[in-house]
């Protein structure tokens, strides 16, 4: 089985890849395992290719057309698309988040259709497609408002993928993902980068500032978790997605005060002590407009799962990045 990871030099880029050569193997359409020949990672730095000879990496802008045929072809059977402008960066700069987020997913869509051999496209979109007055839990089916440029770009390219599936063009499902923490690494432009900044930065001893209020609430997954669930979604029956094709990720409802406190919990006090708020009206706004809690009873009756309590995420992150407490 040939496979594509778009934004394949990237922090869950790079953790799929890793976690695919790892398992050998994807479910087809018919459900049986089949092993990965080729895994071509797409992005516009040079990935890892892990020393692995099924790896062949690809350096090239993913709103071109040119590079989207050179890596898309008829033996591609399954596609992750994870390239993405996040959603900071998509807010300060239009029309990058609408040349990569909106222009070049339709652009792979494209190229799919013309391939004609209808691979599996695994998109992954946000919660950032919600906003405005929200039911107290988001549902499946709760009316897209998006509140950001960031957001609006999901949800078209949500809307496009589903109808490109309709159409018999790809076998597609898109996966909302909840902001995933811990991140490892240095902070990134998106508005979220805070919830993975005030858990690393006070375990690696160093002070971290809280651009939110205490008592904002967000829907969070960790990376492991969210590895686990993009492969599990793409390995998904598309008889059981149906013409819904749109999957709302189980993870957890979290206030900052909890996060913090679960701080405190696994590394202790002087953990805590490190996180200074200090608040920032423009990154309110955006995280503000997003859902603090989801009904993912769909995703959880497919199989998918996400963390019992934010304490276990913070423990994960520390046993896979071997951190050593402060």
């Amino acid at each position: 089985m040939k496979v594509l990871i778009t934004g394949g030099a990237g922090f869950l880029g790079q953790r799929l890849a890793r976690e695919l050569l790892a398992r050998g193997s994807l479910k087809d359409s018919q459900g049986t395992p089949q092993p990965v020949t080729e895994l071509v990672l797409l992005d516009v730095v040079q990935a890892n290719d892990f020393g692995d000879r099924r790896v062949r990496t690809e350096v090239g802008d993913i709103a071109e057309r040119s590079v989207l045929e050179r890596v898309i072809d008829d033996q591609t059977s399954a596609i992750f698309h994870l390239a993405a402008i996040v959603s900071g960066q998509a807010e300060a700069d239009f029309d990058l988040g609408m040349r990569i987020n909106l222009d070049a997913s339709r652009l792979l869509l494209e190229t799919c259709r013309q391939r004609g051999h209808r691979p599996r496209v695994l998109f992954t979109s946000s919660v950032a497609v919600y906003g405005g007055e929200l039911p107290e839990v988001v549902q499946d089916d709760t009316a897209l408002n998006p509140q950001s440029s960031y957001g609006a770009q999901k949800a078209i390219a949500e809307l496009l993928l589903n109808d490109y599936a309709r159409r018999g063009f790809v076998d597609g499902r898109v996966l909302r993902l909840p902001t995933i923490s811990v991140r490892p690494g240095k902070p990134n432009a998106a508005a979220s980068s805070f919830a993975s900044g005030i858990i690393r930065e006070p375990l690696n001893g160093e002070a971290a500032v809280c651009p939110v209020a205490g008592a904002t609430r967000l829907w969070l997954l960790s990376p492991r978790k969210a590895i686990e669930s993009l492969i599990a979604g793409l390995e998904l029956d598309s008889a059981a997605l149906g013409n819904q094709r749109v999957l709302n990720l189980p993870g957890i409802s979290v206030s900052v005060d909890e996060m913090v406190a679960a701080l405190r919990e696994v590394a202790g006090d002087a953990a805590a002590a490190r996180i200074v708020f200090e608040p920032d009206a423009r990154v309110e706004k955006i995280v503000g407009s997003w859902p603090g809690r989801w009904d993912t009873s769909r995703a959880e009756g497919l199989g998918l799962s996400g963390e019992r309590n934010f304490a276990d995420v913070i423990r994960s992150y520390i046993e896979d990045e071997h951190i050593q407490l402060r």
